[in-house]
């Protein structure tokens, strides 16, 4: 067999046990679900009231000196919050302002006197639940409480308790450190007054003169006049710069280049008068001496004229080149004697820091640095007294609670769903567990498993001998498949000698052998039943006759076995009573004598078949075993422990019998699915035009496999 088919046969077997076990799971489920029900009607009804609060960190409702900056989401805060809110401090503001402490004690003791604040504190922790939306700065309060305006008025008081406290909170926060800031403030307006009287005493002492307001720090006299300096031999190092330049261009240059830079360099006016008119002569002389000679008395003039402009420009140029060499030399001359100056007062300036000046300015910094802390001190003061009076709104209230018609709790249908799934949980569990505790016999598995025996016939529950149910008694075909079962057992032969046994008592051993002779003999076999139960005959009381005379007269040999045999109303049924027990029975049933019985009923009947005591503890059921052709072993669904079939078994082994099979009795087949096979044959029993091809079918099932004889 594959693991697919285990899988599914052991699905089948937890099903097996719920369908087998259905009375106590429904006991169970109906009882939790009715307890669970009687509760919940006899809960008191509770009511929920909600409000919603935008929780915000500290800011400003208007920026007053800067804009201030978006803070983000913050996990940290919103937990400190959510944990705040249910604070005592909170909790117990809500009870004074609320009278909660008089209104709860007025229903709750007996003399009506206020609880106290520990009891009040309790039922109220007990009633507030704080949810936050996840990923928003929106928290929910939530009040739960068996009056619904009751509920709601502490939701809202809750709330404003808690903005207040934040809004107070703050308040107390700033006016404390304005407090601490304006303490700051006298300190440090003290310290600045003795540092500025230090400043002045050392600024008289060290001789250093100021100028500019003195808070600013003033200008030191001795700082002025170096500083002008520098800015003197800056300006007398620059124009001397330019005179030098100015003269090198000049003197670089000869002739005429000379005398046209001269008059863009120097810009002298006499020098251009002069050097137009000698431009003039030029032009004269160029237009007589088209038309005249050399020689020329015209021509003659204006050549001594334009040489007496020549030698006037060159003692000009000669002059312009002295000139700006003497310009030069006294730029020059300035400018080192101002830097020399300026030598000169850095070394006394050096002197005078180093002797007066350091001191005083380390004062003077001091000053300064104290003169800056208590400014700061004085703005934050005033910046935050400003921002105390602007609005601030650090909790908003988005939802304000209202009494609610309909309650919260308990939840009937809830309740009872639940009550539901576990009272079929306790249900099946308590059947797994009964179902673990109880080793009988339960499947044709249990059967093979433990006994090593073959199933030949599974018999329903209910089932009476079938002379009183009649020959169309449905209960008639599980017989008849016992009857085909044994014959094959009997690889296809015919007749034989059988006895049923059992492991205890009450396993329907006798019904059982009954109602398959009954069979036999219905289906045109010869068969002989024989009470061998001489303890506790009963087939005598199946057939309705007399059983004072029988096979203990048999055994005693008092009479012949012929006299003992009675006919039934039954055709082909014969019936040999147990009769009277003898008080001696000691060697009454030996195993001579049975031997020689069997073998010569064996001869007159088909099919024989002994009654027989149970095989735990009486010996006679032994005795039988070991010389028939076969022996059933009866077993009650559901009964005994395995233990004592196996026990059965184990003594029909060490007898000799040959144990054909076992008969699976008193089966619940509308409550055990496992037989379903036999359950849907039963309903359509009366359909008996199919019992011939049903026979096999039913064969097969009972021994769990094909036999090739058939």
């Amino acid at each position: 067999m594959d693991s697919s088919q285990d899988n599914s046969l052991h699905f089948l077997d937890y099903w097996r046990v719920i369908r087998s076990r259905k009375e106590i799971i429904l006991a169970v489920t109906l009882l939790v679900v009715i307890t669970g029900a009687a509760y919940t009607f006899t809960m008191p009804k509770i009511y929920m009231a909600e409000t919603r609060i935008e929780v915000k960190q500290d800011s400003l409702d208007v920026d007053v000196f800067s804009r201030q900056q978006l803070q983000g989401y913050n996990p940290f805060f919103m937990r400190t919050e959510f944990e705040i809110i249910q604070s005592r401090t909170i909790l117990q503001q809500v009870i004074r302002d609320l009278n909660l402490q008089a209104e709860w004690g007025r229903d709750m003791t007996s003399d009506g006197s206020p609880l106290r604040m520990e009891d009040a504190l309790r039922i109220l922790s007990g009633a507030v639940r704080v949810e936050q939306h996840r990923d928003t700065s929106l928290i929910a309060i939530r009040v739960y409480r068996p009056d619904a305006s009751e509920a709601a008025r502490i939701a809202n008081q809750v709330a404003e308790v808690y903005r207040e406290n934040r809004l107070a909170q703050t308040r107390r926060m700033i006016s404390g450190g304005l407090e601490a800031l304006q303490n700051e403030l006298e300190k440090q307006k003290v310290i600045l007054e003795r540092a500025e009287e230090e400043l002045e005493q050392k600024r008289e002492e060290l001789g250093v003169t100021m100028l500019g307001v003195r808070e600013r720090g003033g200008f030191q006299v001795d700082k002025i006049r170096l500083q002008q300096l520098e800015g003197d031999r800056v300006g007398a190092r620059v124009d001397m710069l330019v005179r030098k330049a100015r003269f090198d261009q000049l003197d670089a240059l000869e002739g005429d280049e000379l005398l046209t830079a001269s008059t863009y360099i120097v810009n002298d006016q006499a020098l251009a008068m002069l050097r137009r008119q000698l431009i003039d002569a030029s032009v004269n002389l160029s237009l007589l001496l088209e038309n005249f000679g050399e020689n020329h008395p015209e021509v003659r003039r204006v050549k001594a004229a334009r040489a007496e402009l020549e030698s006037q420009v060159s003692d000009a140029l000669a002059g312009l080149r002295r000139g700006l060499r003497a310009d030069y030399e006294v730029s020059r001359a300035k400018y080192e004697t101002i830097s020399e100056e300026l030598e000169l007062a850095r070394a006394a300036d050096i002197e005078a820091e180093r002797e007066r000046f350091l001191p005083f300015e380390k004062v003077e910094r001091e000053v300064r640095l104290q003169r800056d802390i208590f400014q700061a001190l004085r703005a934050r003061i005033a910046q935050e007294g400003i921002e105390l009076q602007v609005p601030r709104t650090p909790v908003d209230i988005v939802d304000r609670a209202e009494a609610q018609s309909r309650h919260v709790s308990p939840k009937f249908t809830l309740n009872i769903v639940l009550s539901l799934l576990i009272g079929l949980t306790a249900g099946i569990g308590l059947a797994y567990f009964i179902e673990y505790l109880d080793t009988s016999v339960k499947t044709v598995d249990d059967v093979e498993q433990h006994l090593g025996l073959p199933v030949l016939g599974i018999i329903p529950q209910k089932v009476r001998p079938l002379i009183e149910e009649g020959p169309d008694s449905p209960h008639a075909e599980s017989y008849r498949v016992l009857r085909t079962n044994l014959q094959f057992s009997n690889k296809g032969m015919m007749g034989g000698a059988y006895t049923f046994v059992s492991g205890g008592v009450g396993e329907g051993k006798s019904t059982t052998m009954f109602n398959l002779a009954y069979v036999c003999a219905q289906m045109g076999d010869k068969v002989l039943i024989v009470d061998s139960d001489l303890r506790r005959p009963v087939q005598h009381n199946f057939l309705g006759m007399n059983n004072n005379f029988g096979l203990t007269n048999v055994l005693l040999r008092d009479v012949p076995i012929e006299e003992t045999i009675k006919a039934t109303t039954v055709p082909n049924l014969h019936f040999l009573p147990s009769g009277k027990l003898p008080r001696s029975s000691v060697g009454l049933m030996e195993a001579q004598r049975m031997r020689e019985l069997v073998k010569n009923l064996k001869t007159r009947y088909d099919y024989v078949f002994f009654d027989s005591p149970p095989i735990v503890g009486v010996s006679d059921a032994s005795i039988l075993a070991s010389e028939m052709d076969g022996v059933l072993l009866i077993v009650q669904y559901r009964k005994y422990p395995r233990a004592i079939s196996a026990r059965a078994k184990r003594i029909l082994d060490n007898v000799g019998a040959n144990a054909v099979g076992v008969v699976l009795n008193n089966i619940n087949i509308l409550r055990d699915d496992y037989y379903y096979y036999y359950h849907s044959y039963y309903a359509s029993a009366g359909q008996m035009e199919e019992l011939p091809e049903k026979q096999e079918e039913m064969a097969v099932a009972g021994t769990g496999k094909k036999n090739d004889s058939f």
